[in-house]
């Protein structure tokens, strides 16, 4: 054995060990990520392609597509005033 294998086993061993010790013994969980139209409300509707619960047409509605189509202000205030 020469001098570098005594050096590799008296630094490299220990270090190896050390290291092996830092890494997590249990699995992380892991994040399921949302599915992009997954996020029905209390009426099933899909906020995230635009839905708002309208209690007047009984429906979930786009509000800027029902404004045009109900001649209302399109704005949030419009909105809820009209449904």
């Amino acid at each position: 054995m020469t001098s570098n294998d005594s050096l590799l086993i008296k630094i490299l061993l220990p270090s190896l060990v050390l290291l092996n010790a830092c890494h997590p013994s249990v699995e992380p969980t892991p994040i399921i990520p949302q599915r992009v139209g997954d996020d029905r409300d209390a009426h099933d509707c899909i906020g995230s392609a635009g839905y708002r619960w309208c209690a007047k047409e009984n429906a979930c509605m786009r509000p800027w597509e029902l404004a045009t189509e109900k001649q209302f202000e399109n704005s949030p205030a419009g909105f809820d005033s009209y449904c």
